[in-house]
């Protein structure tokens, strides 16, 4: 049988990048104590109100079809949220609600690129970005943010990086894997680009509420930004509903009609119990929001703090977002092979940063989403294997 060349362009070297996280289930389920942090996904609950709002809907039957680009309270509760976080007042117009941040990058996508078209992207990034850049028939051109930079990026790279072909920037702050945060400055050289070359930016800002320093920064409050930022975002970070799959996308007019064109075809609408369940999450201020901020603060700290001096391994301290990058090039082992090591000898499971790209060889992204106590233990055996592999 024949397929399409599109499996083709949605595989590749993201699609394997979990082969650690599934060696360490098989483990877990053999009966090992392992410490799972290979995964963002977070560990607290969904504020209870909003569980109780899901199942009230599911029980007045609140079912059926829903409006394909999110029911009006919803989009109106993103908008408020999106300028109350931001400062950037958008029409409700402007939202479309799709199923978490991983299906509105890939809509964006979509609508913003074309076959033959490049994409700029900064390296190390987000394992499923390729992916969703072959589906739309682009090419990825990946400009490299160094450790030595702090991951942050270097500005006439990416203008260099811009030719004919060029449709659009794509960025994530706070960055995943790294937890860097773009600069104001940083943000401004990148929309400068955008303006002079007639550029989309798409902006994924998934960890905008996990900032922890300051206040995140949108670039589509910078001037003549309006017209050419679709900013990308969710509730799985923020209110710890990443199996909710509620994510959105804020864009032109034009764009986001686009993209409820492509929602017709594509999802024909969000369930309006889940609709309803989040409309309920944005409107209010819960406690919980600020407590999981303190806690990965807190948890980012105890892996500084308690891998401070293990042998051949440096922890870069996070600007936001909910990962620890540890830098263990010292050792002389792959990414790969600290990994599978730390995970046969400790059980403890970190997530090589190869797969992110070349910029983060030698790198490991530890998840903070795991209670403070199970963490010092995951810190305790990591250091212990770290004194065990040494320098070489």
């Amino acid at each position: 049988m024949r397929y399409s060349s599109l499996v083709e362009r949605i595989a590749g070297e993201g699609s394997r990048a979990w082969a650690i996280h599934y060696a360490a289930e098989k483990r877990l389920r053999a009966g090992h104590d392992v410490i799972m942090l290979s995964v963002g996904d977070p560990d607290f609950e969904t504020p209870p109100p909003v569980v109780d709002a899901a199942v009230a809907a599911l029980r007045a039957g609140r079912t059926h079809y829903s409006h394909i680009v999110g029911q009006p309270p919803l989009r109106a509760a993103i908008a408020r949220r999106f300028a109350e976080w931001t400062g950037v007042a958008v029409d409700p117009m402007q939202v479309v609600v799709l199923a978490g941040a991983q299906c509105a990058m890939f809509a964006a996508s979509l609508c913003a690129l074309d076959h033959g078209t490049e994409v700029i992207v900064l390296e190390p990034t987000y394992v499923t970005y390729d992916a969703v850049f072959g589906a739309a028939g682009a090419r990825a051109v990946k400009v490299p943010l160094h450790p030595e930079r702090g991951f942050h990026p270097d500005i006439a790279q990416i203008e260099a990086a811009v030719t004919p072909a060029t449709r659009a920037i794509v960025i994530n702050s706070p960055h995943n894997p790294t937890g860097m945060v773009l600069t104001p400055a940083e943000l401004e050289g990148i929309a400068a680009i955008c303006r002079r070359h007639d550029l989309w930016l798409i902006s994924d800002e998934v960890y905008w509420t996990l900032v922890f320093e300051g206040r995140h920064v949108t670039p589509m409050s910078l001037p003549g930004m309006a017209e050419r930022t679709i900013v990308i975002s969710s509730l799985s970070k923020s209110h710890a509903m990443s199996g909710w799959r509620v994510g959105w996308t804020i864009a032109p007019p034009d764009m986001a009609r686009h993209i409820g064109t492509l929602a017709l075809c594509m999802l024909y609408g969000s369930p309006p119990f889940i609709q309803d369940a989040a409309t309920v999450a944005l409107e209010h201020d819960f406690a919980e929001l600020d407590a999981m901020r303190t806690a990965y603060g807190a948890r980012r700290r105890i892996v500084a703090e308690r891998l401070a001096d293990a042998p051949a391994l440096r922890v870069l301290t996070a600007a936001g977002g909910m990962f620890a990058m540890l830098d263990i090039r010292e050792s002389g082992l792959s990414g790969v092979d600290y990994a599978f090591g730390l995970l046969e000898d400790q059980d403890v499971s970190l997530l090589p940063a190869d797969a992110f790209g070349p910029s983060a060889a030698g790198h490991l992204r530890l998840s903070l989403a795991c209670p403070e106590p199970r963490l010092e233990e995951a810190c305790a055996r990591i250091r212990a294997f770290a004194q065990k592999v040494g320098r070489r």
